[in-house]
């Protein structure tokens, strides 16, 4: 069986020399395992596939999480290096939680990352810097920057929900993060200068780094903010744009029922 037989993209992006490519298995077909065999069976039902991130590459290269690969094809060479120095590479690992060394893939032919039944999201970006959830960065195309970024003010690093740092990934190209739902669950809002946008919740997946975060009381007061039952929003102010994941929470709660109810058996 060839792999258009088995896979189907689900979502593309190009830059010179690279295509990104987010594929998914049509169906899995079971297990000698009848408890795998029955959880496969349920996720063919529920419409969960797995999905794998796929990487055409030409003369170029493509910067990876170590421990991504899965397997590669062709002219290709992988190395390992400790992007922007020490120091930096350092302070990425201890405050956003990345690796201390990126991995690099170079050449030509196809490389393909983990396979996993969540969820990717591609970022086509030119001459800017996004700032994601930490843990977020799953690779990105040659030229891309992975950093640690500090929050811009206390309220946010105490109580915006995100911690002091948060990961920031700068330059022209395209960037693929982990994402918590479907990229067709997501809501993307463009905000004009000075625009405003509050969320009661730690839902907010990514914004560009013109957009200013802090948090903020939901009411006039904090005794206001406490008998509204709201409790600090997290507000992002623009311009700049702003990714949104609202059913994160909802299927955190549908996750932890069925934890509580697994462990009541």
């Amino acid at each position: 069986m060839n792999e258009t037989d088995l896979l189907e993209v689900l979502e593309t992006e190009q830059v010179p020399g690279a295509t990104f490519d987010v594929v998914q298995y049509k169906r899995l077909k079971g297990s000698d395992n009848l408890y795998v065999a029955e959880k496969v069976f349920f996720a063919n039902k529920a419409n969960i596939h797995l999905k794998m991130i796929r990487v055409t590459l030409e003369r170029s290269e493509v910067l990876i999480e170590p421990g991504a690969l899965y397997f590669m094809k062709g002219d290709l060479h992988l190395e390992s290096d400790m992007q922007q120095g020490l120091s930096k590479g350092l302070m990425r690992k201890f405050t956003t939680g990345e690796t201390l060394f990126q991995s690099r893939i170079k050449g030509t032919g196809e490389v393909y990352l983990e396979p996993t039944f969540g969820h990717y999201s591609l970022f086509n970006i030119e001459e800017d810097a996004i700032i994601v959830d930490k843990g977020a960065f799953y690779c990105a195309s040659a030229g891309m920057k992975v950093s640690a970024k500090m929050q811009s003010n206390i309220s946010s690093a105490l109580f915006g929900g995100e911690g002091l740092f948060q990961t920031q990934i700068k330059g022209s190209g395209v960037v693929v993060l982990v994402s918590p739902v479907p990229t067709d669950e997501l809501m993307i809002y463009q905000l004009a200068p000075k625009e405003k946008l509050s969320v009661d919740g730690s839902f907010a997946f990514a914004r560009t780094a013109s957009v200013e975060f802090h948090a903020e009381k939901s009411g006039k007061s904090l005794f206001q903010s406490v008998t509204s039952g709201e409790g600090l929003l997290q507000t992002f102010t623009g311009p700049g744009v702003v990714w949104l994941a609202p059913t994160e929470e909802v299927y955190k709660r549908l996750g932890s029922l069925s934890t509580g109810f697994n462990s009541g058996r």
